[in-house]
């Protein structure tokens, strides 16, 4: 089984949030937050962003600018490698 990276885990927190993925699926998700601290504060910034509007994010994902800088966020943690 294949770790995901903190790029993957930041496309599917919504699924995980809503508990739309499989089983096997979620092992690998919570499996990588046993380990990376900047993911497991990105969930619950995710999770309270939701409580506080009431919704999750729509599908067609995070705004650009918003997606940009998350991952320039986590690239500055070292958990992406940068680009290219």
């Amino acid at each position: 089984m294949t770790e995901l990276s903190c790029q993957e885990i930041v496309e599917i927190v919504t699924d995980y949030i809503e508990d739309a993925m499989s089983a096997a699926e979620r092992r690998r998700f919570e499996q990588h937050l046993s380990h990376c601290p900047g993911c497991v504060t990105y969930v619950e910034q995710i999770r309270r962003t939701i409580r506080l509007t009431g919704e999750a994010p729509r599908e067609e994902g995070l705004p650009p600018d918003l997606r940009a800088g998350l991952l320039a966020q986590f690239r500055a943690l070292g958990r992406i490698p940068p680009p290219g």
